[in-house]
């Protein structure tokens, strides 16, 4: 398994909400599934910017992770969280 880790600082709450009623099939179409979700991040160690809402996803393999993000049949999904405010996810593989 691989793990990726997404945070997005959110700035349109009407966009979060329409991402998140299609983000876990989204997730499955490439065996993806979200671990854990929360807007409660605790840095214990160091310093970072404003820490928005946090989720860790799981992937059988890392190709599996980059199929989804790369999907095109997923580009409107992806559009909703980009639009949700400022997102960044990273690979954990």
């Amino acid at each position: 398994m691989v793990y990726a880790y997404a945070n997005i600082i959110v700035t349109a709450p009407e966009s979060l909400a329409a991402y998140k009623e299609k983000a876990a099939d989204a997730l499955s179409k490439h065996g993806g599934r979200v671990v854990q979700a929360t807007p409660n991040q605790t840095v214990l160690e160091g310093s970072r910017g404003e820490t928005g809402l946090g989720a860790i996803l799981e992937f059988a393999t890392a190709d599996a992770a980059k199929a989804w993000i790369n999907d095109p049949d997923l580009s409107d999904v992806h559009a909703l969280r980009r639009g949700a405010g400022s997102s960044t996810i990273t690979l954990m593989a």
